[in-house]
C-alpha cells in the first residue's frame, strides 16, 4: 500500500471505528491528561469566550458501544445525546447553513463505519438540530456524500458517475458536474459558487481540490497527504490535514497537522500541529474567529475509544504547536501558540452559532 493510501485509509480518528468499551483505567488517565491541559494558562478564559457561541454536533460512541450524535456548547458542556438509536450507527452530523437542520449518515448497527466511505454508506438522514422530526431520505447508498447548499435546499451529491445537484423539496437532480477526479468529503461553499473535496487528479492520490460550479474547472489546493477539506465563511480559504512530508518523528513518516489556504492553493500556513498526534476533521467557527478539531493519538488509532479528543484555538493564535513537539518546532520558529480547549471525545464535529433549541 502506498503512503499517500496510508495516510487517509488510517485518518479520521480510528482505522475503522471498531467495537468496544472504555477501562476504568482508560478513562482516569484521560481524565488526569485533560485536567492538565485545561490548567494551561488561557484556557479558562477561551472556555468562557465560546461557551454561548452556539452549538457542537458530533458523533461518539455510546456505553452500549453504538454511535449516536451529540450536541454539546462550545466549551464542553450541556452535552446531549440527539439520536439515541441503539439499533443504528449515526455519524458525520452537517448543520444547514441557517443551523435549523442537521443532516448525516444512519448505518445499521452491525455496519462499522469505514473512515473512507462514510458518506456512502447506510441512509442519509434529515433532521431538526435538536435531533427531533427525523426524515430518511432516499434508500441505501443514494445521496453520497452529500453536502448543504448555501440556501439549504438543495443538496450537493457525488457517485462514481459524477457530482450532481438535487432540490430537496421534488428529489429531482437539477444539475450535473464530472468529477474531474474527485473521490471523497465533497462540501459546497457558502456562497454557492465552488465545491472542494478529495481528488486523486493532480499527480497524487490524496489532494485537497476546488471546482467551480460554474464552468466545472477543478484546481488542486494542497497536494500530497492532504484530506478532510471544509470552507472558511468567506469562501475563499480552505482548512485540511496535511502531512508535509520530510518529518523526522513517527518512524519518518511524520504526523498529520491542520493547515489553511487561499482556493487558488498559493498562500499555504500551519494552523496547528503536534508531534505525537495526527490532527485531522478542522472545521472553522460561523465568524471565522475559532478552529475546531480531532486528531487521534496513535498511527492505528485506539477503538476502545469514543472518538477523539476534540479541541478549539483561536484563528488569532495560529500558528499554533501542542506539547513539546520538539521536531516541529524546528520546522515553525515563530508561533503564536495560543490556548488549546480540550473537549470530549468526538467524531467529525460540525459549529453553528444558531439557537438549535432542545429536545423535550
Amino acid at each position: 500500500m502506498s503512503s499517500d493510501l496510508k495516510i487517509c485509509t488510517k485518518m479520521l480518528v480510528f482505522a475503522a471505528l471498531a467495537g468496544g468499551v472504555v477501562s476504568a483505567g482508560q478513562a482516569r488517565g484521560e481524565e488526569i491528561r485533560r485536567a492538565k491541559q485545561q490548567a494551561a494558562p488561557g484556557v479558562a478564559e477561551l472556555a468562557k469566550e465560546v461557551h454561548d457561541k452556539g452549538w457542537i454536533v458530533y458523533g461518539a460512541r455510546t456505553s452500549k458501544g453504538d454511535w449516536d450524535l451529540f450536541t454539546m456548547r462550545p466549551d464542553g458542556s450541556d452535552v446531549r445525546n440527539i439520536t439515541n438509536t441503539a439499533n443504528f450507527n449515526e455519524a458525520a452530523p452537517r448543520f444547514s447553513p441557517d443551523g435549523r437542520k442537521i443532516l448525516y449518515r444512519r448505518l445499521r448497527r452491525n455496519e462499522k463505519i469505514e473512515p473512507n466511505r462514510f458518506g456512502m454508506q447506510g441512509r442519509l438522514v434529515f433532521a431538526n438540530s435538536d435531533g427531533s422530526d427525523v426524515v430518511v431520505y432516499g434508500k441505501q447508498g443514494q445521496y453520497t456524500w452529500a453536502s448543504w447548499g448555501p440556501q439549504g435546499k438543495r443538496i450537493a451529491c457525488m457517485s462514481a458517475k459524477g457530482i450532481y445537484f438535487v432540490d430537496l423539496s421534488t428529489k429531482e437532480v437539477v444539475g450535473r458536474l464530472s468529477r474531474q477526479g474527485f473521490f471523497q468529503q465533497v462540501s459546497w461553499s457558502p456562497d454557492g459558487k465552488w465545491l472542494c473535496g478529495v481528488a486523486n487528479s493532480f499527480g497524487t492520490g490524496w489532494s485537497v481540490a476546488r471546482m467551480e460550479i460554474a464552468t466545472g474547472a477543478a484546481n488542486a489546493v494542497n497536494r500530497v497527504n492532504t484530506c478532510t477539506p471544509d470552507w472558511f465563511a468567506d469562501s475563499r480559504h480552505l482548512i485540511f490535514s496535511y502531512r508535509p512530508p520530510n518529518q523526522q518523528g513517527n518512524n519518518g513518516n511524520g504526523w498529520t497537522q491542520l493547515w489553511m489556504a487561499d482556493g487558488e492553493g498559493t498562500q499555504r500556513s500551519l494552523v496547528y500541529g503536534e508531534d505525537g498526534r495526527h490532527i485531522y476533521g478542522g472545521v472553522v467557527s460561523p465568524d471565522s474567529r475559532y478552529v475546531l478539531f480531532t486528531g487521534n493519538d496513535r498511527e492505528d488509532g485506539d477503538p476502545t475509544r469514543a472518538g477523539a479528543p476534540m479541541a478549539i484555538m483561536r484563528l488569532q493564535d495560529a500558528p499554533t504547536i501542542g506539547g513539546q513537539s520538539i521536531a516541529l518546532r524546528q520546522l515553525h520558529e515563530n508561533t503564536r501558540d495560543g490556548p488549546v480547549l480540550v473537549l470530549p471525545d468526538g467524531w467529525e464535529p460540525h459549529w453553528t452559532y444558531a439557537d438549535i433549541g432542545v429536545k423535550k
